[in-house]
């Protein structure tokens, strides 16, 4: 069996999740869309669910999926409905949806409900991508409020630059908020995970943390931290080839590594269809043996090379982790100039093994 396999981490998980929620000081989505972030949604939720105060995901799919695996804890749609034809599957199923168009509140209000929806309703303060203006906020807001079949549990935004500390635009995005909904009833939901991690002063009465659950931190890379995460998908794989080169050779396509003298070469199973990027620079950390070495070539479909120079005790079998505590997704999203979510996000044909 080819030996590139994911680890999944659930006990880091649930710590990550209880950090999230310790900074927001009040209750948390855990955000598992995209398939947890690549991790599997499934068994994801079923580690958090005992504690979890909710889920968050993407789309119904993802909400179907969760509710025929048995869990029965809220689930928020983060970007609401795309069709009216689905509010009676969000009400049989008991979701909560996000509400930000003008379209889902006159869906909403035609909808012949016979118990009500739970909204999340969305006000767009400065991201520009999904929410009411504030000039049609509180409109919708108070048209909502008086539908029978609706019950607008939470007002919500999300910021657009919250993981650059030293910009000013998350502060100026909260002040939009705060007087936007000024004297509306309702809890509120702001903090994604930079803000739970970078702006105390922004709070709500529930967070919202996605990448951090998962061990990586969406701040720059060396950017103290508040709370320990716990790294969950460990990535490995396995030398399955060794090769000497002379001062003067390369290795891979296009030659990108040429020896500038003798290298010892190790030829590992993972490539860019497995998920790892495709451009990853020379010089790339990777950890053989539990010994830090470097990627070297250009990464293949199904293999990449790394150096094992240094490293004479290492040869075919020995073990490989492409990511997980060193080097960390988010040390190897910078050096590879992708995003951490990138790197999770796109974690394919790897087995996923849970622990």
């Amino acid at each position: 069996m080819r030996p590139a396999r994911a680890w999944i981490d659930l006990d880091a998980l649930r710590h990550n999740y209880r950090q999230a929620r310790q900074l927001g000081g009040g209750r948390a989505l855990a955000v598992i869309k995209a398939d947890a972030y690549g991790h599997g949604a499934v068994r994801c939720a079923q580690a958090l669910e005992a504690e979890a105060d909710g889920f968050a995901v993407a789309c119904i799919e993802e909400a179907m999926e969760l509710r025929e695996s048995g869990i029965r804890a809220p689930i928020l749609l983060l970007e609401g409905f795309f069709e009216p034809e689905e509010l009676a599957l969000i009400e049989r199923l008991g979701l909560w949806t996000a509400v930000a168009s003008d379209w889902q509140v006159e869906a909403l209000a035609r909808h012949p409900g016979a118990a009500p929806i739970n909204v999340w309703l969305k006000l767009d303060t400065g991201m520009h991508r999904l929410g009411l203006s504030p000039a049609a906020f509180r409109a919708a807001h108070a048209r909502l409020s008086a539908l029978p079949q609706v019950r607008v549990q939470v007002m919500m935004s999300h910021f657009a630059r919250a993981d650059e500390t030293g910009c000013q635009r998350t502060t100026e995005q909260a002040q939009v908020f705060a007087q936007t909904i000024a004297g509306l009833p309702g809890d509120t939901s702001l903090s994604n995970s930079p803000a739970l991690l970078a702006w105390p002063q922004v709070r709500g009465h529930w967070a919202r943390p996605g990448l951090m659950l998962y061990g990586a931190t969406p701040l720059p890379v060396g950017a103290a931290l508040p709370v320990e995460l716990k790294p969950v998908m460990h990535v490995h794989s396995r030398v399955i080839a060794v090769r000497d080169l002379a001062a003067g050779e390369p290795v891979g396509y296009g030659a990108r590594f040429v020896a500038q003298a003798p290298v010892r070469v190790g030829v590992v199973a993972m490539g860019y269809a497995d998920g790892y990027p495709q451009f990853a620079p020379n010089g790339t950390p990777i950890q053989v043996d539990g010994a830090m070495t470097r990627v070297i070539g250009r990464v293949s479909m199904d293999m990449l090379t790394v150096d094992l120079t240094d490293l004479p005790n290492a040869g075919v079998g020995s073990e490989v982790q492409l990511w997980g505590d060193a080097p960390s997704a988010s040390v190897l999203a910078q050096h590879c100039q992708v995003s951490a979510y990138q790197l999770l996000c796109g974690l394919k044909r790897v087995p996923r093994s849970y622990r």
